[in-house]
């Protein structure tokens, strides 16, 4: 039996409908991942399975005795008081209930301290990401059947997270919680997911599945909704034709068919039409010197707290480095001792030649959010330089689905994945040879992290990179520079899991190696840094569909090599050409087995990926 239903819900925005007739179920222990592109109404359907939102049309169903608790993604403007009063709902206490507050209290003050929030925090003057994670301490201290979860994760670091996978996952099996949740740290959902949900153009569909197998089914439904679409497109287009002919349309037989069309015409105009994607290129700029960062005994701190102690390390051109650490640990001040922004307090940094750094800050300084998307963008001009060439603002900002009315609205009154889109427009439109990522893949849906991903791997220049996102990390960076204790940094190859599984053999964490002939601890070299990882690479989305398709081109080019075989065995061509045909063909085929063996040798090469990610 569900703890909780939405019948044939409709939400619309204006004129605009965000869902349309969606029915949900959710029973007991359920962990239902909730996904779908930025914008298609995942927190909307939060707050309306919530109750603080009604629907348009349909209903919300549950018992009476069924509590609910939402974590949302806007702050609930009534916090005050202390974090422990608020997250152990001492605002809502009765006399009469004294064994739920004790355990209200008691789950509080643990999600408090894994969450490293002091229990005396006052409300009123915290951070933005500090009252985050107090509103979530109060959502798993609520003891509610069901949990509305937005963006658990979001300000949170990897440790806190791995522990938010286990207590969910402990409540959900002791205590019967059912649970849906929104996020974008696709680690995090293949950890905790037992069904899977999709908004896709107002429409949701579930699968009783994991993550993973969801999106397989996905791609296949794609393909399968494309055919469709393509084999009407056609009968339609043929229509189209029989009628502008004219004469024999009016006669009164043929007005069935005129009907018929009509009503395709209808039909395609009601058509949801796919959603575009992201298209991302980073402008190149010129290249670096071989050297990019050299630190020596690098220091630093604010005050009396030390934030870096006696760090030494070498970054090379090319390397791509996660830096890892706990919440306000320092990685953010890592990065701005390296390209200028901090100086050391002892040590020093050297900087290589021709280095144009491209900043995208956690802070988003880079925008204004006054000025409009436009504006941001287009720095005072029309035209941006992206992929070698120059683009006009407009269309340059449809590679980030902006459209031209969004190109007018002030930067600040955009969403979080928005703003990050934004940011990421401004950044690439502009040449560079040095990426200082903090924090990018936060707010971004699945597939435009998928396609990110994709632009660094194939990024010419130097990437820095801090990200609590351990799937991102493992999937882009070489090596990583890792706050292992305080102000302690050290060096280790390949990504965050690398550095996980080598903590768990050698049972503490120690550099990888030392420099050759230094002699110094804890700093790795460029060498160990950006020397290829031996870890599971998954195919991204783009080479299974280039995988899939194979097998028919390879067959293409057999066919035709077979076929002009068979024509170049015919003696009567010889007898009746000049020599020209003959060379024609001769010719086509050296370059068919040239594309024939590439192709094989592209499909092997796939399939041992394949191969490798399914073992």
């Amino acid at each position: 039996m569900a703890v909780l239903s939405l019948h044939n819900v409709d939400y619309a925005i204006g004129s605009h409908p965000l869902l349309t007739d969606v029915s949900l179920h959710l029973h007991r222990s359920d962990r239902l991942c909730l996904t779908g592109r930025n914008g298609t109404g995942k927190s909307t359907l939060l707050r309306l399975a919530s109750g603080r939102l009604e629907p348009d049309s349909g209903q919300l169903s549950k018992d009476a005795d069924v509590q609910v608790a939402i974590l949302d993604q806007e702050f609930d403007p009534g916090m005050t008081g202390s974090a422990l009063s608020y997250a152990s709902w001492a605002d809502t206490a009765t006399p009469d209930e004294p064994e739920l507050q004790a355990a209200r209290l008691h789950a509080a003050e643990e999600a408090l301290t894994r969450l490293s929030v002091p229990f005396d925090t006052v409300l009123t003057s915290a951070s933005g990401g500090m009252i985050r994670r107090v509103m979530l301490a109060r959502v798993l201290a609520s003891r509610a059947e069901v949990l509305l979860l937005d963006e658990p994760t979001n300000h949170l670091d990897i440790d806190t997270v791995l522990w938010l996978e286990e207590y969910l996952k402990r409540i959900s099996s002791r205590d019967g919680t059912a649970m849906i949740i929104v996020t974008h740290d696709r680690a995090f959902a293949r950890a905790i997911t037992t069904r899977v949900a999709e908004l896709d153009r107002g429409q949701l569909y579930t699968a009783e599945c994991g993550i993973d197998e969801f999106q397989r089914r996905r791609e296949i439904m794609i393909e399968q909704e494309r055919s469709v679409h393509r084999e009407f497109d056609r009968k339609l287009a043929e229509e189209e034709v029989w009628l502008r002919k004219g004469v024999k349309a009016r006669r009164r037989r043929n007005e069935g068919r005129v009907k018929r069309l009509l009503e395709m015409r209808e039909t395609y105009r009601n058509r949801r039409q796919e959603e575009s994607s992201v298209r991302l290129q980073a402008g190149s700029g010129l290249r670096s010197g071989d050297l990019v960062f050299e630190t020596e005994d690098l220091s630093f701190s604010y005050g009396t707290e030390p934030i870096v102690s006696g760090l030494t390390t070498t970054v090379m051109a090319g390397d791509r480095v996660g830096v890892v650490g706990p919440n306000g640990c320092g990685k953010t001040t890592l990065l701005r001792l390296l390209i200028g922004d901090l100086s050391p307090v002892s040590g020093s940094v050297y900087r290589g030649t021709n280095l144009q750094v491209a900043y995208f800050d956690q802070m988003r300084a880079l925008l204004a959010p006054d000025s409009t998307v436009f504006e941001n963008i287009g720095d005072g001009y029309d035209t941006v330089e992206s992929g070698g060439k120059s683009r006009h603002v407009i269309a340059y900002a449809r590679d980030y689905l902006f459209s031209e009315a969004d190109l007018q609205k002030p930067a600040g009154v955009l969403s979080g994945g928005e703003t990050n889109r934004l940011l990421l427009a401004k950044l690439f439109a502009r040449p560079s040879n040095l990426l200082v990522l903090d924090e990018p893949s936060n707010d971004l849906d699945a597939d435009t992290l998928d396609l990110l991903e994709e632009l660094l791997l194939d990024y010419s220049g130097t990437i820095l990179l801090v990200s609590h996102d351990r799937e991102f990390l493992d999937n882009v960076v070489t090596g990583c520079l890792v706050f292992s204790g305080p102000a302690t940094v050290t060096e280790h190859v390949g990504g965050y899991s690398d550095w996980r599984d080598r903590i768990a053999v050698q049972g503490s964490d120690v550099p990888e190696s030392r420099t050759a002939g230094t002699g110094r601890p804890g700093r790795t070299g460029t060498a160990a840094l950006s020397r290829p990882v031996d870890r599971v690479r998954k195919l991204s989305f783009r080479e299974t569909q280039e995988l899939e398709a194979l097998p028919e081109r390879i067959a293409g080019c057999e066919a035709e090599m077979e076929e002009i075989h068979q024509t170049l065995a015919d003696a009567d061509l010889y007898r009746s050409d000049d020599g020209g045909k003959v060379q024609e063909l001769s010719a086509r085929l050296a370059r068919l087995e040239q594309e024939s063996e590439q192709l094989y040798e592209r499909w092997q090469e796939l399939l041992s990926i394949e191969e490798g990610q399914t073992s």
